[in-house]
């Protein structure tokens, strides 16, 4: 009876170690790739996202981040080197915006295409490009212009700027037109660069 015992005890052993070696294996979970905004303001942030998918430009909308909190908005592999965002302050007002211009409404929306945003029944709203540097994962820190004042040289986009960042702007426009809904528009004053996760 004891050599029965010792062969259910060695059993149950053998049964915990294969579920446990097996648990390590199926919890296992690639990487994630996805564009996530981070809102490191004292206000919640309403962000709307544009880019170029299969069917030609799309809009999209409404996430909100809580302020020190993130919204993915896109998720997976970034297909493109080239994301449009604008966002807007959702207490105090203001926004993080620029001189793309692309289809919004005030409701959760996807809207497919940029032109005649008025005639069609939507809002103009002009983005600001996020280059990914063609990293399948990225990350936005969205600051208060203020707190951002004092760190020179950061990583933030920071909100809009009483005046133009030096390089950026209608006598010096991004690099390339990056895919760019509206070529003729220059890059958005203000808004910074990215952090990149990778």
């Amino acid at each position: 009876m004891a050599s029965g015992i010792a062969l259910s005890k060695l059993r149950l052993g053998l049964a915990l170690l294969v579920m446990l070696l097996g648990g390590a294996f199926v919890s296992v979970t690639p990487a994630l790739a996805d564009l996530r905004v981070c809102n490191q303001t004292a206000d919640p942030v309403s962000i709307a996202l544009g880019y170029r998918a299969e069917r030609g430009w799309q809009s999209e909308g409404w996430w909100v981040a809580a302020p020190s909190q993130c919204a993915t908005v896109y998720q997976g592999n970034l297909n493109s080197r080239f994301f449009y965002l604008f966002a807007a302050d959702d207490i105090g007002g203001g926004a993080w915006d620029g001189n793309v211009y692309m289809c919004t409404r005030d409701d959760s929306f996807t809207i497919f295409g940029v032109e005649d945003c008025l005639a069609r029944g939507y809002e103009r709203t002009g983005f600001f490009e996020v280059d990914t540097q063609n990293k399948s994962d990225w990350t936005l820190q969205l600051t208060d212009p203020a707190a951002s004042a004092n760190s020179p040289g950061g990583t933030d986009a920071d909100g809009p700027p009483d005046q133009p960042q030096p390089g950026i702007g209608a006598d010096n426009p991004a690099p390339g037109d990056g895919g760019n809904p509206n070529p003729d528009a220059t890059a958005p004053s203000g808004a910074g660069s990215n952090i990149d996760t990778d």
